[in-house]
């Protein structure tokens, strides 16, 4: 099912944000970016869990869609960090990846929602 595949995502995306900024405050000394890229990337599953006690579709819609926006930011982030140098290329393209995977099914789940308002 689409919405335990997000909550189990989103939580486990939020546990791997949290293991890379503590390597890059670590490893590089950097605490703004990472600290940007900590409080989206923990976000998104944040929300999406409110959502599943949303009062009202439209509250479930909002949720999700901050979720969603969320994700896009956290992507920023990585590309950021990555080209700025404080984590690898390798490294950025897998977070990149699941981040990606995240917007996908948030995208979804979005326009499925909206459609049934």
């Amino acid at each position: 099912m689409v919405k335990d595949d997000i909550y189990d995502k989103s939580y486990k995306f939020a546990v791997d944000i949290v293991s890379l900024y503590k390597e890059i405050v670590n490893d590089n000394k950097e605490y703004i970016l990472s600290k940007q890229l900590l409080r989206s990337g923990t976000s998104i599953g944040a929300n999406v869990r409110e959502a599943r006690n949303a009062q009202s579709k439209k509250d479930f819609l909002s949720k999700m869609n901050i979720s969603l926006k969320e994700s896009v930011e956290t992507e920023y982030w990585l590309d950021l960090l990555s080209d700025t140098k404080y984590i690898s290329p390798d490294k950025a393209k897998n977070y990149k990846s699941k981040c990606v995977e995240l917007i996908k099914i948030l995208t979804s789940i979005v326009k499925s929602t909206r459609h049934g308002l």
